[in-house]
């Protein structure tokens, strides 16, 4: 399936219910904050002082003001593809930049497709994916491109919903994917592990978040009927730390 702003560019746009959703309390909190504060945990090793973060998929920035608090960038590169959320991700910036715990970062934003970003190569200390892969039929090809703009030994932080979430039958009622290109989690830490990257298992987390199971939201779980056990659930989200090897 296409995108309809651009038949040239191979990913599949959000409902209207999911832009909204970007906006809400629970995506900032519950979804983006807790991603950045795992993945952060899974970094191997000091990062560059003052490190630059490409946000690819970057939507309405709202993930900027949580990066530059947690990384203290020197600079930020939001890319996306929906200009309704550039223009709020420009919006996001500009607050950034204008809060005295952000104003030291400084923060851009592109329109571009994940699998042909507008960045030099080895141009970037930290790739960030939050959530975007399940939106992108050229998989590889952007993977090969977050390993390009890394400079050697830059890392991706990945967070990524599997298909045992993305296929259900919430997801699919309020949401829109392309679900050919749907992958587990074992899929995704494989593709990435391919593409160029390494990491150990301490750089991996399987975060079982109530939001993410949709059958019942975690309520069996929250009641004390029942607790799915890591090796005996089908993964619901991924989160990965990995290195770009030479």
């Amino acid at each position: 399936m296409q995108n309809t702003e651009s038949s040239s560019v191979p990913f599949v746009s959000e409902t209207a219910f999911g832009v909204w959703f970007l906006r809400t309390h629970t995506w900032e909190h519950h979804v983006l904050r807790v991603a950045i504060n795992d993945l952060k945990g899974l970094i191997d090793g000091p990062l560059p002082v003052r490190p630059t973060i490409v946000d690819v998929g970057c939507g309405q920035g709202i993930s900027f003001r949580l990066l530059a608090k947690a990384f203290a960038p020197r600079r930020i590169v939001g890319i996306d593809f929906h200009e309704p959320s550039i223009a709020l991700a420009t919006q996001a910036a500009h607050a950034c930049e204008s809060d005295p715990d952000t104003a030291a970062t400084r923060i851009e934003v592109l329109h571009g497709d994940c699998a042909n970003l507008p960045l030099g190569d080895a141009s970037a200390d930290i790739v960030f994916c939050h959530q975007t892969f399940h939106h992108l039929v050229e998989q590889e090809r952007a993977l090969a491109e977050f390993r390009r703009v890394l400079k050697p030994g830059g890392v991706l932080l990945f967070a990524e919903s599997t298909d045992a979430y993305i296929k259900s039958w919430v997801i699919r009622l309020l949401f829109r994917h392309p679900m050919h290109v749907q992958k587990s989690a074992d899929g995704y830490l494989d593709m990435i592990r391919h593409g160029g990257f390494s990491f150990a298992n301490h750089n991996v987390s399987l975060p079982y978040l109530w939001w993410s199971r949709a059958k019942d939201f975690g309520l069996l779980e929250r009641i004390g009927i029942y607790t799915p056990k890591p090796g005996k659930r089908r993964e619901t989200l991924v989160n990965v730390a990995a290195v770009k090897t030479d």
